[in-house]
């Protein structure tokens, strides 16, 4: 039985930059999971994420990842959306037919994250953002296989840019940064909520939202592939054109009251995104 750092995902991303980081122009080093190594090292630098993996130490990863202000949680949630983008991706890769990677966007979500607790916490030079801007799977990345496979793998390729858009709207607080956890907002839409409902809301009433949501789906919130689930639900539904209601009383007032601005952070999002 092979024993791998983390996991097989993990694992395989680090061993391929290490082969191909000397070999810039080759395919490998614009691999998905090899450009995830690139984003966490723009992000943590080089040796808080080689080290770990030389000495198998999982805990020095975590802690590494851990030092800017994100919780065990997200970096939990890095190592899980990982495995599920590698699991779909080898089945792609041996099948004829072709599921759509969903952790391909989450992925690159969870990194964003992770910059913007560096961002705000310890502040990042123009370069840094530019570079990990450019990084990410956008339609105005430089690398055109990068934007490629966005074309290919994600159903909105705008999305990922959007979602960075927003991430850079956050402010510094004076209280630990509380992050919403954001579903699709084509899940919203189906709950005839729009992305201005989602942006007056604080944390605890998207927590709240989100909880519904996928009770009423007949999801569970522990499913550790809970967002495939989820997709799964979402297109099955869209294909119907149902708008639906969460059946609670007091998350369907959520989908219509006004929220006043006392939320510990709100979501601005504009239109124009930086190429």
């Amino acid at each position: 039985m092979k024993s791998y750092f983390i996991n097989e995902a993990v694992d395989k991303a680090i061993n391929d930059y290490l082969i191909s980081k000397d070999n810039p122009e080759s395919i490998l080093y614009e691999s998905f999971l090899v450009v995830v190594v690139r984003m966490l090292i723009n992000i943590y630098g080089e040796l808080d994420i080689i080290n770990p993996y030389q000495i198998k130490d999982e805990s020095a990863f975590d802690n590494n990842l851990m030092k800017y202000g994100a919780p065990q949680e997200k970096i939990a949630d890095l190592k899980r959306l990982l495995d599920g983008f590698y699991i779909i991706e080898r089945k792609n890769i041996q099948s004829i037919k072709q599921e759509v990677n969903i952790y391909f966007i989450s992925v690159q979500k969870c990194l964003i994250d992770l910059f913007t607790f560096k961002r705000l916490n310890f502040g990042l030079t123009e370069n840094d953002q530019k570079e990990f801007f450019d990084l990410l799977y956008t339609p105005g990345t430089s690398s055109f296989l990068r934007q490629s496979y966005n074309y290919k793998v994600a159903e909105n390729s705008y999305e990922v840019a959007e979602y960075y858009q927003m991430s850079l709207q956050l402010e510094r607080k004076s209280q630990p940064v509380e992050e919403k956890n954001i579903l699709g907002f084509d899940v919203y839409k189906l709950f005839n909520l729009s992305v201005a409902d989602i942006s007056k809301m604080n944390k605890q009433e998207v927590d709240a939202l989100n909880s519904e949501i996928y009770a009423s789906l007949d999801i569970s919130e522990n499913a550790i592939n809970k967002d495939y689930l989820l997709d799964e639900k979402i297109k099955m539904l869209q294909a119907r054109n149902t708008p639906l209601t969460t059946g609670n009383g007091f998350v369907d007032i959520l989908l219509i009251m006004s929220v006043v601005a006392t939320s510990l952070m709100v979501i601005v999002i504009f239109s124009t995104i930086v190429f």
